[in-house]
């Protein structure tokens, strides 16, 4: 990915093949501990089976104690989790956590100084979504002679490819076929269409996004504003049918919370940024230098968001929003969310193989937040399942053997936790919908512990697909709403 590429259309058989090679084993090739490509190397393995091994003993030998200390580190587990959470969150609540630019600043710029700009369009089976494509990327407000748009389509997905014809597609986009083969994720396609990319600054849109028509002048004026450092921007991501249905006002709360207070919160803290699936805007030479994205990773961006980190570079947040279309049919909503726990993991154990070498990249501080966040999410989302087993246990039953799992000292620190943790947790969802305008969250907010119940279940297939087929790509369906027309803060009209 070095060096400039040749236009597309111009590149030779031999080129093509380079560029496949590279994108899927580019970064296993260049630092094999770097990728997924192997979910465990053998002392994570054999760390893993004694570790399971030595539970199993000490739950024959000695049952109660040993469920008791879990349950102890369990709840020290979470304390520690929602503390960080609150801190985060008030640090998100920092006006300057958050870059903004205006319409006048970012229009002010003269098409003559803007950079020329890449956009990635990855895509596989989703004939339904060339035309919202059309339609978003004509409205983006930005040179034509200086943005490349490429369409990232596998050569034998047959249906997408002929949807894009008819459409007339070409007019606006430039269609390029990523050869057929394994691992079938997006960053493979990504990492492909970058050895075609012309611009000093790179994005990826999902096919169904709708961005902001000025993100990518606000993104050339926040680079400018901010320090060199700074190697990626990451756009708000929000749903345009946030009030379709329960699920979809739960995914909506979600994610008004994270871009809007949690990653605010990360970048005023100096952490690692677990990256969104989309509007992360990238300068192309540190994509190049930090390896670009793992082909064997499903949260590819999460991992790219750390590489970025380790390198000693930085994440900002931008204010400005990119809507896309949020889940609205619960087992595709548990399809894509399992991929992300997966993921998570998978980035966790990738970036803790070298344990030591993340620590001095990264700091304890960003080492342990890290932690939390990538390998406590999930991990967390499993053991909600038994604690809610053990919950409806006691409440249908009371039997005596939960009673000697939670003795007084354990039993109220436990009580305390939940209920404070609970309360936190809502409030945040709803002062998120609230600052967001988004008042149809409300019921959605205070439910959110329903939704919690989803996630539960979408991690323990996650973990079960981590140790079964870690690198596959479960499919997320699209079009399975019709968008409702946003305002300018995505509230839908």
């Amino acid at each position: 990915m070095s060096g400039t590429p040749p236009r597309v259309g111009t590149e030779t058989p031999e080129f093509r093949a380079a560029a496949l090679a590279d994108a899927i084993d580019g970064l296993a090739r260049r630092d094999p501990l770097a990728s997924a490509a192997v979910a465990f190397v053998p002392w994570q393995r054999t760390v893993l089976l004694v570790v399971v091994a030595v539970t199993a003993a000490a739950l024959v030998l000695a049952p109660v104690a040993s469920l008791t200390v879990i349950t102890v580190v369990c709840t020290v587990g979470y304390l520690a989790t929602m503390a960080d959470r609150i801190l985060l969150f008030s640090r998100g609540l920092d006006a300057s956590a958050i870059v903004t630019v205006s319409d006048e600043d970012a229009l002010a710029v003269p098409d003559a100084d803007l950079p020329p700009y890449t956009i990635l369009v990855p895509a596989y089976d989703e004939p339904e979504v060339v035309g919202d494509l059309i339609a978003a990327m004509s409205a983006l407000r930005y040179p034509a002679d200086k943005l490349q748009v490429l369409l990232l389509l596998e050569e034998d997905d047959d249906v997408t490819i002929e949807a894009a014809r008819r459409a007339g597609l070409s007019e606006v986009v430039e269609v390029l076929l990523v050869p057929a083969a394994d691992p079938r994720t997006k960053p493979k396609a990504c990492n492909y269409g970058l050895h075609f990319a012309t611009g000093d600054l790179v994005t990826i849109y999902d096919a169904e996004d709708q961005p902001d028509p000025l993100q990518l002048r606000r993104v050339v004026v926040a680079f400018s504003r901010l320090p060199s450092t700074v190697a990626c921007v990451q756009a708000k991501l929000a749903f345009h049918n946030g009030a379709q249905n329960l699920l979809t006002g739960w995914f909506t709360a979600d994610y008004a919370l994270w871009f809007g207070y949690l990653l605010p919160g990360l970048m005023k803290s100096r952490s690692p940024i677990p990256l969104g699936g989309t509007s992360n805007h990238l300068r192309a030479d540190v994509i190049a230098e930090v390896g670009a994205w793992d082909g064997f990773n499903v949260t590819e961006d999460a991992d790219l968001g750390v590489r970025i980190a380790a390198s000693g570079y930085s994440t900002a947040v931008l204010d400005s929003t990119t809507l896309e279309e949020a889940n609205s049919d619960p087992i595709n909503w548990v399809r894509q969310r399992s991929r992300w726990y997966k993921g998570y993991l998978q980035t966790w154990l990738v970036h803790m193989r070298r344990p030591a070498r993340t620590w001095r990249a990264l700091g304890p501080v960003g080492t342990y937040r890290f932690t939390l966040l990538l390998a406590g999410t999930p991990i967390t989302a499993c053991i909600n399942m038994a604690f809610w087993s053990l919950s409806a246990a006691w409440l249908l039953g009371q039997p005596s053997t939960i009673a000697e799992l939670f003795p007084p000292y354990i039993y109220y620190f436990s009580l305390v936790s939940m209920i404070v943790g609970n309360v936190a947790t809502v409030y945040m969802y709803l002062v998120a919908c609230r600052e967001s305008g988004n008042a149809y969250l409300l019921v959605p907010s205070l439910t959110m512990p329903l939704y919690w119940v989803m996630m539960s279940v979408a991690a323990l297939k996650g973990c079960w697909q981590l140790l079964r087929n870690p690198s596959y790509w479960e499919k997320t369906f699209h079009g399975l709403s019709a968008p409702v027309a946003p305002t300018s803060n995505g509230d839908p009209t």
